[in-house]
């Protein structure tokens, strides 16, 4: 089927009809240059606003990421902190889209509208999923805030950074690849590997009965931490939860 384009299907509107007298021409000439008003809009301006006002319905301010592994076999795994940790900020009566290589999920956060996202490109290239999404939501990178997990660290202890390095992590490594370091990042401990365990492996492991209870402990603050964020900036969550 063929489709007419727009400028000849409006072309009848735009010729006005003979007139009769001089009175009736004026009137018609009032007329036309009205559907040359109503042309210019329909045909030049309003694809323009109508782009403006799909940007408007789906911009947010801020892209909140929790970095994991996709698939029920990585659940609860001592890589998937991140994903732990931005479920806790989840709607429970929305789901979660796919878009952009992740998973994601808008919500508003002490006034501020956010996109929750878990990337389901597996750790190692997370800032695929990271990039496209703040490219297609126009999202600068002190705008995002990323949750991850960190061996480093005792299981429970929580460290917060204004930017800086991957520290080892790879899925910050990969995201600080596409998108730079310029970005604030909140680290759970999980735990150092154990001697003689492959560190590989016991990223992959699932917490032990004992360390759980910590853990979970420690992702149940995330809620107020980003509140605290939004409200008073990192550096007021580095003193509040550093170390804690």
């Amino acid at each position: 089927m063929l489709l007419t384009p727009l400028p000849l299907l409006l072309q009848p509107l735009l010729r006005p009809p003979k007139p009769s007298n001089c009175f009736k021409q004026s009137k018609l000439d009032l007329s036309a240059q009205r559907r040359q008003v109503l042309f210019f809009f329909l045909y030049y301006r309003l694809p323009h606003t109508s782009m403006r006002l799909w940007r408007d319905l789906i911009s947010v301010m801020y892209i909140i990421v929790g970095l994991g592994n996709p698939g029920t076999q990585y659940s609860n795994t001592h890589h998937n902190a991140g994903f732990m940790a931005v479920e806790k900020l989840a709607d429970p009566n929305k789901d979660w889209k796919s878009e952009h290589k992740a998973l994601t999920m808008k919500v508003n956060i002490a006034g501020e509208e956010c996109l929750l996202a878990k990337p389901q490109t597996y750790m190692n290239l997370s800032g695929e999923a990271v990039q496209a999404l703040m490219t297609w939501y126009k999202v600068k990178t002190d705008h995002l805030l990323v949750f991850s997990d960190d061996v480093n660290l005792d299981v429970g202890r929580i460290r917060c950074r204004k930017d800086g390095s991957h520290g080892g992590q790879n899925g910050l490594r990969n995201i600080i690849e596409h998108v730079g370091d310029k970005f604030p990042r909140i680290r759970f401990g999980v735990g150092k590997c154990p001697p003689k365990f492959d560190l590989s492996n016991w990223v992959l492991a699932k917490f032990p009965p004992e360390d759980r209870p910590v853990f979970d402990e420690a992702i149940a603050k995330v809620p107020a931490l980003v509140e605290c964020y939004f409200k008073f900036g990192i550096e007021k969550c580095m003193e509040r939860y550093n170390g804690k």
